[in-house]
């Protein structure tokens, strides 16, 4: 069984491809940039008794993501499991957001979902089977000031996995897509932090473990009639 994870290098996405190594799953694990943090994440899975495959690509560049995958997925079939969670946020105010800021959040989001689904999807098709999981955000659910562009892909890429999931399901497809809140990761790492917990009920910050045990559920043969959904992991902020 094979997994492909991308954004695992760390954060949510390493979470995730532990959670799948410890179902069982082999873990092609995507990354853009950080050498270092993917070894010890491959060390980590490794650990676990699975095997790893290292992909060095920005999902944003089709052509680099057909290069990675069209050998993997001619050699080894395509992967049981896709988890999308490769992202970037660069905030700020709409009235000042510089027009690079708009295009790699969405080109990196809801590009990088559409490369890297496109290269494995007809296979899976024609195998007639498989989980896409797509990691979205609450501010793609309600909306957040000075995310317009983090909004905008998160919500585009909540709207593409309903369109999807009517698509694939009739092929044995389920596709679902995980919105968490604040969870502790680089990307809060420099907001106030003390000041986010009073507007969530549950008064924490989530764990990356806590979206990667949904991910583990919904993977798992107890979700196999659950397609199209959004699931929140936030604490109760919506």
């Amino acid at each position: 069984m094979i997994a492909l994870v991308t954004g695992a290098s760390k954060g949510i996405g390493k979470a995730i491809a532990l959670e799948l190594a410890d179902m069982g799953y082999d873990i092609w694990l995507n990354y853009r940039s950080s050498d270092e943090s993917a070894a010890e994440t491959a060390a980590l899975i490794r650990k676990k008794g699975s095997e790893v495959t290292l992909l060095k690509f920005d999902v944003a560049d089709k052509a680099l993501v057909n290069g990675a995958l069209n050998g993997l997925v001619e050699e080894f079939g395509p992967p049981d499991i896709l988890v999308n969670n490769a992202g970037i946020a660069r905030d700020g105010l709409m009235m000042w957001m510089p027009s690079d800021d708009w295009t790699d959040v969405t080109d990196t989001t809801l590009n990088g979902f559409f490369n890297v689904t496109k290269a494995v999807l007809q296979s899976m098709l024609q195998r007639k089977s498989g989980k896409i999981i797509n990691i979205a955000s609450v501010s793609g659910v309600m909306g957040n000031p000075g995310q317009v562009n983090y909004s905008a892909a998160k919500g585009g890429l909540i709207a593409a996995t309903k369109a999807l999931a009517k698509e694939t399901a009739k092929r044995g497809i389920c596709v679902n897509c995980i919105a968490p809140g604040f969870i502790e990761t680089d990307m809060v790492k420099e907001l106030p932090v003390k000041e986010i917990v009073k507007m969530i009920p549950m008064q924490k910050i989530g764990q990356p473990e806590d979206v990667a045990g949904l991910v583990g559920f919904l993977v798992s043969d107890r979700a196999s009639y659950i397609t199209g959904q959004v699931i929140g992991v936030n604490g109760g902020v919506c």
